[in-house]
């Protein structure tokens, strides 16, 4: 075999390989890209919005039974404390008057009563400057859900005004 044999071998190997040759060495425009990423982007958009109607759902459900899920880490701790409260408060039922248990219940219920104060003021603190420890992990999803769909959309824009230009 010679070297033009070969070389033409080579060529026919590589163009069977990319297909037709004229597509293989074809350039994708600038324009053709845009429109790729933009049917990216719309495409994207649509999963988070199918996101975020889940999320959403889930949350309304989890609320709705009640599951752990729908509370907060600010809001359990206010639970806690007021079923702490409510335990004592059941002790100091059972308790004998002026015995020591009931001297140890009266000192634990002030101090259940004290905490449930504060953790309740600083879930409403908070609440009030939206922090993270006042949203439940469910809410959390749906937030960045929301984040995300802005995001999609804002690129969105981007590519269609870029279109635009051109």
């Amino acid at each position: 075999m010679t070297l033009r044999m070969h070389t033409s071998l080579v060529a026919l190997a590589a163009a069977l390989t990319l297909g037709s040759v004229p597509s293989a060495w074809a350039q994708v425009t600038p324009k053709q890209e845009d429109a790729a990423q933009l049917k990216a982007d719309d495409a994207s958009l649509a999963r988070e919005r199918g996101q975020l109607s889940q999320d959403a759902k889930t949350l309304k459900s989890d609320k709705a039974e009640g599951k752990m899920a729908a509370e907060s880490k600010d809001s359990m701790r206010v639970y806690r404390d007021k079923q702490a409260v409510k335990g004592e408060k059941k002790d100091m039922a059972s308790d004998r008057a002026g015995s020591l248990q009931s001297k140890e219940d009266k000192t634990e219920m002030k101090q259940d009563k004290a905490k449930l104060k504060a953790d309740a003021r600083r879930q409403q603190r908070d609440n009030k400057h939206g922090r993270m420890a006042a949203t439940s992990p469910d809410a959390e999803k749906v937030y960045q859900d929301k984040q995300a769909i802005q995001g999609q959309e804002k690129a969105i824009a981007e590519d269609k005004a870029k279109m635009g230009k051109e």
